[in-house]
């Protein structure tokens, strides 16, 4: 081996040593951003028009926690799920905005806080329509995908015009 290339070889070998976390940007992980989570936020209300109940829930983890306005902790998907049916009832609407978001440093944790707007018709079907705030927690999964942890809202007066 040439002194050169010994000289070359040391340094490759120092450097890592040195700087383990210097790495090209190609080896870089994108992280998730706001951004991330807003559409995130897009999709969820798309997937709870289409497909009710079933669309609603399937952003949600298996160890979610839904705090309602009002009443106790539901805790678990499953127990969650229970509570959903309402979405399936084609003259009930449920909409939501995105307000704000942000994400956590580490890219595994982030949040969405908006306002909804709840549609249905009474017993006598005249339309009533409910407004609210809500919190959505968002958590990275093992297989990459994100899943509400935690959401909760409560009610509000109706926007002024």
């Amino acid at each position: 081996m040439t002194f050169r290339l010994r000289v070359v070889l040391a340094a490759l070998v120092f450097s890592l040593v040195v700087f383990p976390n210097a790495r090209p940007s190609a080896f870089a992980v994108a992280k998730a951003s706001a951004d991330d989570l807003r559409r995130l936020e897009a999709d969820f209300m798309k997937a709870a028009a289409e497909k009710g109940a079933d669309g609603y829930m399937s952003y949600y983890a298996e160890d979610a926690v839904e705090v309602p306005n009002g009443e106790v902790f539901i805790q678990g998907k499953s127990e969650i799920a229970k509570t959903m049916g309402f979405l399936n009832d084609k003259n009930n609407q449920l909409t939501w905005t995105p307000v704000g978001a942000d994400m956590s440093a580490s890219g595994d944790l982030g949040y969405t806080y908006g306002t909804f707007e709840f549609s249905s018709k009474d017993k006598d079907g005249k339309a009533v329509v409910a407004h609210g705030k809500y919190t959505s927690i968002w958590k990275k999964q093992k297989d990459g995908s994100w899943k509400v942890v935690l959401d909760m809202g409560n009610s509000s007066p109706s926007p002024k015009p």
